[in-house]
């Protein structure tokens, strides 16, 4: 009896240590299951920061782009408007020195013949063409009118006349200068249009 009592504990030892092994394999792949688990959610706690890092870095390099773009279009406009700023000081100013081109003009026209050579209107003359060679270098130039057709973009009609002699709608007589600075019209011409 002895012996059975034996066998009995033997088997009770044998299947307490399979127990024993079974619970500890279960602990340890619980363990390392705990262990996957935590490194996971460090991980994705990781991912999810770096996400939001290169959210936020998306986020920054979209603004910087934006506001340079904005920084481009605000500098482009400011020297547009800049240009247009010394375009219309420079129309400004040269309108009001025509009227004195065009006195001078007249000053000279109404000088007579025998006092040409006189020193006086010799100076004024030489005043005049100084200041028409100075129009010129800053692309003041005065509008081609008598003989060419009359054009509403350059001249002004304030006369009308027949003349056989010329074309419909040619310039017959100039009564008043006008200029343009490079591309624009100070002042248009007044003239006489002819048929």
């Amino acid at each position: 009896m002895a012996e059975h009592h034996e066998a009995v504990e033997e088997l009770e030892q044998e299947e307490v240590t399979e127990e024993t092994e079974a619970v500890e394999e279960e602990t340890a792949e619980e363990q390392e299951a705990s262990e996957e688990d935590k490194k996971g959610f460090f991980n994705k706690r990781k991912e999810k920061k770096k996400d939001k890092k290169d959210e936020q870095i998306e986020e920054l390099t979209d603004r910087v782009k934006r506001q340079m773009a904005e920084f481009e279009n605000f500098r482009k406009r400011t020297d547009k408007e800049k240009s247009q700023m010394y375009t219309m000081g420079a129309k400004s100013v040269i309108e009001k020195v025509l009227p004195v081109i065009d006195n001078f003009e007249r000053g000279l026209m109404a000088v007579p013949e025998e006092r040409k050579e006189d020193p006086f209107v010799d100076g004024m003359n030489k005043i005049y063409k100084q200041m028409l060679t100075i129009f010129e270098e800053i692309g003041v130039t005065p509008i081609e009118a008598v003989g060419t057709e009359f054009n509403p973009d350059f001249h002004n009609a304030v006369m009308h006349i027949e003349d056989e002699s010329l074309g419909e709608n040619i310039i017959a007589e100039e009564l008043q200068k006008g200029y343009m600075y490079h591309d624009s019209v100070v002042r248009h011409s007044m003239v006489k249009v002819a048929n």
